[in-house]
């Protein structure tokens, strides 16, 4: 009979069992805040009870605690109960550079939002591009915070994966890759209103795992809806959605000119995968020419990353028909305007704001509320099952409408569009990219097509 030795076994077994549990390290030790430092703003953080506590002040930008340590992939778990009517976050790879905006923290942060819109467990890109993954479409994440109590937070940055979960439902699930490492950041947003001031946000059970993460991820059923932050690509779970670059980011393969049987030989650039409309005199279709997509499109989901120079004028049409208005002018069809309200004035004429940013134009006013970041690009969405449409940017709808009804007919007959016969009823049409004499930069095209 053998014989064995029980304390070597004991080890092989302890070496197991660690190998299959994640290693947590503490960030925060309970008892005072060694490895953080403060940033950006004055807000007080307090320790006590083994919570940090940060409390809202006046006449500050947004504050952040942030640790010293810089952590690249990762999986994040705290704990946070906040006050009503104080919005805050959790920054992860995230940054503080002289060079950029003297020092201004940026970076990925998981929202922490107690208001009626309810987005926390959201990603919002702080100081740069805005929100990447808001909760508009995503009821049972919304319900997922418990205000007035504790919950518990959980993110997952992998690589270019990150995801995000609160109390255990999943939240945001994003592929990006613009920041790989940084630190970990507390906030405390800055108020407006003097009855904000003295409001609270803490934190607790604040841990990391940074060894051999991906060993512990969560499942990707366990996840919600995939959005590809990654300009030009589809992802393995796109693919499987159905999803296809409508440009493939290189060439101008699938598409030509309006009124051309090619890709047009001026106007348009190709730039490190950004397809740029050129600046010529402002005038519609009187350079390069709008381009369109050689196959033609019924129902779909259509996403394009846009953005907007100063003062500039473009749009992305769909139920285009390149056989009529063949002459000068853009080619006709229905168009999510893509305008800078601020500075160009046709967002003054129209009726109503129907030729802004976003809108149907010239027919459906865009939601004044709509969350555009000038100075980056925006992800315009267009849906269109059968007659009834959305518009949609970043996240939100925008518009929504019906087509083929009594009403339809009386917008048009009301719009520029009145002497087109059939407008906007063509069962299917192509895609139109519009070149109105302005630089508008363009990316991550693509479609979907549905049933």
């Amino acid at each position: 009979m053998k014989k064995y030795n029980l304390t070597a076994v004991m080890l092989l077994f302890t070496l197991a069992l660690c190998a299959q549990t994640p290693q947590w390290e503490s960030l925060f030790n309970g008892k005072n805040l060694k490895g953080w430092e403060k940033l950006n703003g004055t807000a007080e953080y307090k320790v006590a009870n083994g919570e940090i506590t940060g409390i809202s002040k006046m006449g500050t930008p947004n504050t952040f605690l942030a640790t010293k340590k810089m952590y690249a992939d990762f999986i994040l778990e705290f704990e946070f109960k906040v006050a009503d009517g104080l919005n805050s976050g959790v920054q992860f790879r995230s940054n503080s550079l002289k060079e950029y905006m003297n020092g201004r923290v940026h970076g990925y942060q998981f929202e922490i939002d107690p208001s009626s819109r309810a987005w926390t467990g959201g990603i919002y890109d702080e100081a740069r591009r805005g929100w990447l993954y808001p909760l508009t479409e995503y009821p049972s994440a919304q319900k997922a915070f418990k205000s007035g109590e504790w919950n518990k937070a959980r993110i997952e940055a992998i690589g270019n994966s990150i995801r995000t979960w609160v109390n255990g439902v999943p939240c945001a699930n994003l592929l990006d890759n613009t920041t790989d490492k940084g630190f970990i950041a507390l906030q405390v947003h800055a108020i407006g209103n003097k009855d904000q001031e003295g409001k609270t946000i803490s934190w607790r059970n604040i841990r990391i795992c940074t060894s051999t993460p991906e060993a512990f991820a969560t499942p990707q059923s366990q996840s919600a809806p995939q959005v590809n932050q990654i300009a030009n690509t589809i992802s393995d779970q796109e693919a499987k959605e159905g999803w296809k670059l409508l440009w493939d980011g290189k060439t101008t393969e699938g598409w030509r000119g309006a009124k051309l049987t090619t890709f047009p030989s001026k106007g348009w650039v190709i730039d490190n995968g950004i397809l740029k409309v050129m600046k010529s005199d402002g005038g519609e279709s009187t350079n390069g020419g709008d381009i369109v997509t050689v196959k033609k499109y019924k129902n779909f989901i259509l996403k394009v990353d846009f953005m907007i120079t100063p003062g500039a004028n473009s749009g992305i049409k769909y139920f285009v028909n390149t056989e009529i208005n063949k002459g000068a002018g853009s080619s006709i069809g229905c168009e999510f305007q893509i305008l800078d309200d601020q500075k160009h004035p046709d967002a003054k004429l129209g009726v109503k704001g129907n030729r802004t940013l976003g809108s149907l134009y010239d027919l459906i006013p865009a939601d004044s509320t709509k969350p555009f970041r000038p100075g980056f690009f925006n992800t315009a969405m267009v849906v269109v099952r059968g007659n009834k449409i959305e518009h949609w940017l970043n996240g939100v709808k925008i518009v929504e409408y019906e087509r083929g009804n009594q009403m339809w007919r009386a917008l048009v007959a009301y719009s520029k569009y009145r002497d087109w016969e059939n407008f906007g009823d063509w069962e299917e049409g192509n895609i139109l990219l519009q070149d109105h004499g302005d630089e508008v930069l363009y990316k991550n095209v693509k479609i979907k097509e549905l049933p």
